[in-house]
């Protein structure tokens, strides 16, 4: 299954990059991500925890970077889950490329998803649209730890040691990191009604021809 996302933040495309590359700040965006292990610089060990009204599954699996692209701002990923309890297994290639827009930074992303077992019964219809909702629950973590980290390294760069005249000048201190914020958990019966609300709703306005005007 073929799934396109995107979103706008705020902020430089190169900000934008840096921070999407480092996996240990970005995993907390993730919702119900939790990353266990740095493999190398290119892998690594994670879980997914996903609850879709009464059924609940956790995945364990990795996480590899296929290709990266520095002037292009692309990068594709390379992911495979096995569900912990038995029910299915999840395996996906995800690309994702920024552009610069009015000041700030457009993030499109592309997964190919391939679900098995018990996983694969969220059916077609289902998936996009909760994909949509976990995309923009990211979006809203990601420009909000982007917004802590500048104002991190701008409380930093205005708290220098003052330099008496004629000394040497200190090399400026380095903007320590702000802890990550975390995304809310995936799912819940909130999150499975919602989208399963969305997807009968676009099919009445498919049926109907997008509703019908009120009459005079």
């Amino acid at each position: 299954m073929l799934i396109e996302n995107g979103f706008t933040v705020q902020r430089p495309v190169d900000e934008v990059w840096n921070y999407l590359l480092d996996v240990e700040r970005i995993a907390p965006c993730m919702p119900g991500a939790e990353l266990t292990e740095v493999v190398d610089d290119h892998t690594w060990n994670g879980k997914v925890n996903m609850a879709f009204g009464p059924v609940k599954m956790s995945f364990a699996g990795s996480v590899s970077m296929e290709e990266r692209d520095d002037a292009a701002h692309r990068v594709a990923l390379k992911a495979k889950g096995t569900e912990q309890k038995g029910k299915g297994a999840a395996n996906a290639t995800v690309t994702s490329w920024l552009e610069p827009v009015d000041g700030g930074t457009k993030v499109s992303m592309q997964a190919d998803i391939t679900l098995t077992g018990a996983a694969a019964q969220l059916s077609r219809g289902l998936l996009p649209e909760v994909s949509k909702r976990l995309t923009q629950q990211f979006a809203d973590c990601l420009e909000e730890s982007l917004a802590a980290n500048a104002t991190a390294t701008a409380a930093a760069e205005g708290a220098g040691p003052a330099v008496e005249a004629g000394a040497a000048e200190a090399p400026p201190a380095a903007a320590p990191k702000p802890a990550p914020v975390a995304a809310k958990p995936v799912g819940g019966i909130r999150l499975g009604l919602a989208a399963i609300w969305s997807v009968i709703a676009g099919f009445f306005r498919r049926l109907f021809g997008g509703g019908s005007k009120p009459s005079s």
